[in-house]
């Protein structure tokens, strides 16, 4: 099942009412796809906040055309869903329609980060991680071909301050990513390389990371280094500090 039929049925999840091989094959996805269970997620918020929490007075037709217009228009996902619900929803539901969505847009900033970190962990915990042992950038990233459908660019081949331990093929939220693994003495530096699109990217731009602009994040002491160049996306997540977390970036935008 695909994102697109997956977050089709979310609202009949909700209800029970899909059938049972139907429901199977959604709640498979949802194991599977992280952006899908924010959604579901999101939904059944959205449900309680109509359905148990708030008072049943009528909003006034204006706020019900704000509401249409702002996320009305055709959109899909959890948009599409609250601009369909606007119309029979009480004043305080949908005043609350807008909190949702403004939580909605927020979170997918903080579950990226938090994607990067997990990730990163998976990799730090794998009784084998590496799927491809290091000799060098020269036999890492060819081992790529034919295992992606891009190909990852990284200038930097590893050096006596940052080790190319490897790589190996991961996912990144919904889809696959190269992943480098560097070392910075005792510390594990994961790279990861994907494309970006489609993703919601907190602001770049707030950092130099050698000839590019990136934002530094922190989450349950990990800290994440995020940036686009060309047309990829990459994520530098490790516990080292700072300042070799930014010189490592650095070496792998290039000049």
């Amino acid at each position: 099942m695909e994102c697109k039929e997956a977050r089709s049925h979310l609202i009949d999840r909700s209800r029970d009412t899909l059938a049972a091989p139907l429901r199977a094959a959604l709640e498979a996805h949802l194991a599977d796809c992280a952006a899908c269970r924010h959604e579901a997620a999101a939904d059944r918020e959205l449900s309680i906040l109509l359905e148990h929490r708030l008072p049943r007075r009528s909003a006034p037709a204006s706020l019900h055309r704000t509401l249409r217009a702002r996320w009305g228009g055709g959109r899909s996902g959890l948009a599409g869903r609250v601009a369909r619900r606007a119309s029979a929803v009480s004043l305080g539901a949908a005043l609350a329609l807008v909190a949702v969505m403004a939580w909605r847009t927020r979170a997918p900033d903080q579950s990226m980060l938090a994607e990067a970190v997990n990730d990163h962990l998976r990799v730090l915990y794998s009784q084998r991680p590496l799927e491809v042992e290091s000799g060098g950038m020269h036999q890492v990233k060819p081992w790529f071909e034919g295992r992606l459908d891009f190909a990852p660019a990284t200038a930097f081949s590893g050096d006596d301050e940052f080790p190319l331990q490897g790589g190996l093929v991961s996912y990144f939220v919904d889809r696959k990513a190269a992943t480098f693994v560097f070392k910075r003495r005792l510390h594990v530096i994961t790279l990861f390389v994907f494309p970006p699109e489609g993703l919601h990217w907190p602001v770049l731009g707030t950092r130099p990371i050698g000839a590019a602009r990136g934002s530094l994040e922190t989450l349950r002491g990990f800290h994440v280094l995020l940036w686009r160049q060309g047309d990829m996306g990459y994520a530098l997540v490790s516990d080292v500090n700072e300042a070799d977390l930014f010189a490592l970036g650095a070496k792998i935008v290039g000049p």
